[in-house]
């Protein structure tokens, strides 16, 4: 007991509430260097929660540290948790990084909480990945059916139905994905990508030339933008594009950036050859099955 007459696990789970709750503040406001800061003192001060766990695994993932993450996400589930939320949460990051504990953490969170939106997304959002397509879809529609107003559930929704070679379908939930969150730079770049696949190509460049400037620090975005404005003719913004990408990239990036550079110059229809038939399909399947 404590001083105060309460139970000192219940005092813990105040405690762990608590920091889960300014974490959640924190992140809203995309602050992942504090979030990720916070976590790490909490786990030194209290010890594995499986909740701590798996926000400081998020955390992780979103500054960069995958190796980090995985341990994360791996410890949290060996405590064998029961809570929906951290079964599909440590599901989701392991099967980013294709371990397969993540099917188990994932299936056991959709069938013991059926009613939770999360949890049958992810589970969908993995189905999909793994190409099991009809089940990934009556996931995913269960989810947005429990949750019609949540954009990332759409959002995973027209991924998978593009994976499945929908696109027609694909496109109007990621339509009404990015209605809901239009903040989201990285879905409208995608959407973009998108549009441009299945023939639209100056839809695809309005929205890729918006993910552009957005996303300054993606070097595929600035780079695949500029192909599909110049296709369009749209020489300025093209060109202010690969500036981007050259003051982003690495050394890693250059051949890349200099082939786009090659093309853009030569013109709309060589801009237009790359990226239809090579550039865009390849970083439209990259990115499908990236983001989990």
């Amino acid at each position: 007991m404590s001083e105060h007459g309460q139970p000192v696990d219940d005092e813990r789970t105040a405690t762990i509430d608590g920091i889960v709750a300014q974490a959640q503040s924190l992140a809203g406001d995309e602050l992942w260097d504090q979030v990720h800061d916070l976590l790490e003192q909490a786990l030194d001060e209290h010890g594995d929660d499986a909740l701590l766990l798996c926000w400081a695994g998020l955390a992780a993932q979103r500054v960069g540290e995958e190796g980090e993450a995985y341990e994360m996400f791996r410890r949290a589930l060996a405590m064998e948790p029961q809570d929906p939320f951290v079964l599909a949460t440590a599901g989701s990051g392991l099967s980013a990084l294709d371990d397969p504990e993540a099917e188990r953490a994932l299936r056991l969170a959709a069938l013991t909480a059926p009613e939770f939106p999360f949890a049958r997304a992810a589970y969908g959002a993995y189905l999909a990945r793994e190409g099991l397509f009809e089940d990934a879809l009556a996931e995913l529609r269960a989810a947005r059916d429990l949750a019609p107003e949540d954009g990332a559930v759409h959002a995973e929704l027209g991924m998978a139905l593009l994976l499945a070679g929908r696109a027609p379908e694909g496109l109007d939930a990621l339509e009404e994905a990015l209605s809901r969150t239009p903040g989201d730079a990285w879905l409208r770049g995608l959407f973009g990508l998108a549009l441009v696949d299945a023939g639209r190509g100056e839809e695809g460049a309005e929205q890729l030339h918006q993910a552009a400037q957005e996303r300054d620090d993606d070097v595929e975005v600035q780079l695949i933008a500029a192909l599909a404005m110049a296709a369009e003719g749209w020489e300025d913004p093209a060109w202010e594009a690969l500036a981007r990408a050259g003051q982003a990239a690495d050394s890693s990036d250059r051949e890349l950036i200099s082939e786009v550079e090659d093309r853009v110059e030569a013109g709309a229809e060589a801009s237009e050859e790359f990226l239809r038939l090579d550039f865009g399909p390849s970083l439209l399947r990259e990115r499908l099955l990236q983001r989990a």
